[in-house]
């Protein structure tokens, strides 16, 4: 049961804990409930949350028992960690519509199957709503010094800045009240989070104490970056979602197959559930033969199964494959193929009649007209893998994949498309 904290270390996602020795002390004992807590700020998850429900699905591996907690009320609230400018606040029937959608994510990543370690998914907003503001203040907020809730680095960086609405400032307040009930009703006595979450999740560890002289214990992970300095999970196109309407599972597929050699390692460690001695070998790969880019395939397609399903890794495969001349356009579907298309150069036009000249620079896939029919000439240019030797080709409609796509391709790896309508 203590084999989980060595393997977080290992895996280089153990952040801070209040007390790795006592915690070591709780968890060889047997078995212990443990919480993470995941806001509806957005209708879906990301690669940031995904990173803590993790650490809360290898803790059930290890036999012990999870709770997922999907902040019905304090996304109502927002917490102002990580913010310089105060949280736009949604409507209730927003943040219900959001709660609905990520209870379904997390519920894909913990084991519900009865036991005693069966996972739980509790919503906030069922012992936040019932509590009227006099009880909160007198039965929770009394507990709270103010001077230290100012100290919180959180609540100290926005002082410095534009301010803190009292709203923001009490959302603390809100997620220790969550610690205290679930160590209440399910004897939890271990919260995990994000490591811009330290000062929420001791806060509930101080609630605790003085409540109910109980002694229970907090442990961090990570925040996840790269090598490059830019953010990990941003995108051109913003984050990278969890939920494949905003995120396609191409683009997931894509995102992590084109990993830095720096960072495979660490996000192969972080995200998958693969063995030391499996990551090791990677590892080795890396640095003997970066060319072959096994990590990150691995990687890639270990990521794509978890989050979205063996089925779709298989047509996202199938779709990278079928760009470059490996496999059938046709046989794509066409939702797949879309997305596929979305990653690379493409022009949009209304109506079927521009020649295959006009459409290569339309796409942005060459500079001009003159490099796309130098492109013909020299044989260099497919659409659909079809190579074209005709500068004055117009495509028709038997060329359209789906109904509306068209793929275009000059040389062997500049890959294109055109969408029709």
């Amino acid at each position: 049961m203590t084999d989980i904290l060595d393997e977080l270390e290992w895996r280089d996602v153990l952040a801070q804990t209040t007390d790795i020795d006592a915690l070591r002390g709780a968890l060889s004992k047997g078995p212990i409930t443990v919480y993470a807590g995941f806001d509806p700020t957005a209708p879906s998850l990301h690669m940031g949350n995904l990173a803590t429900l993790l650490i809360l699905t290898r803790f059930q591996r290890a036999g012990h028992k999870p709770i997922g907690l999907v902040g019905g009320a304090t996304g109502l609230i927002g917490d102002p960690s990580g913010r310089s400018t105060e949280r736009a606040l949604n409507t209730s029937d927003v943040v219900a519509e959001w709660v609905a959608k990520i209870r379904v994510q997390v519920e894909k990543f913990l084991d519900f199957d009865g036991g005693p370690g069966s996972a739980e998914l509790v919503s906030n907003l069922d012992w936040t709503a019932e509590m009227s503001a006099i009880d909160f203040m007198r039965d929770i907020g009394k507990h709270f010094p103010v001077n230290r809730m100012l100290a919180r680095e959180s609540v100290a960086a926005r002082l410095s800045g534009d301010g803190l609405s009292y709203t923001e400032f009490s959302y603390q307040i809100l997620q220790a009240n969550d610690y205290l009930e679930l160590y209440r009703r399910n004897n939890c006595t271990l919260q995990v989070g994000g490591s811009d979450q330290w000062g929420n999740i001791t806060a509930g560890v101080d609630l605790i104490r003085r409540v109910e002289g109980g002694h229970v214990h907090a442990l961090t992970g990570k925040l996840i970056t790269k090598a490059d300095g830019t953010k990990f999970g941003k995108t051109a196109g913003g984050s990278v979602w969890l939920d494949g309407a905003l995120t396609s599972p191409y683009a997931f597929y894509q995102y992590f197959l084109n990993a830095d050699d720096r960072d495979v390692v660490r996000f192969l460690k972080v995200f998958t559930f693969r063995s030391r001695e499996e990551i090791e070998e990677l590892e080795k790969a890396v640095a003997d033969r970066p060319f072959a880019r096994e990590a990150q395939r691995t990687l890639a397609e270990d990521l794509t199964t978890l989050v979205h399903g063996a089925e779709e890794l298989s047509a996202v495969v199938a779709a990278s494959k079928a760009l470059f001349g490996q496999g059938s356009l046709e046989e794509l579907p066409p939702a797949t193929l879309g997305a596929a298309l979305a990653e690379v150069p493409k022009a949009a036009v209304p109506a079927l009649g521009a020649t295959f000249v006009d459409l290569l620079a339309e796409s942005g896939l060459v500079e001009s007209k003159s490099a796309a029919r130098r492109a013909v000439k020299e044989g260099g240019a497919y659409l659909n893998n079809v190579k074209i030797t005709d500068e004055s080709y117009v495509p028709e409609t038997s060329d359209l994949l789906g109904g509306k796509y068209m793929v275009l391709r000059r040389g062997k790896k500049s890959i294109g498309g055109v969408e029709v309508g």
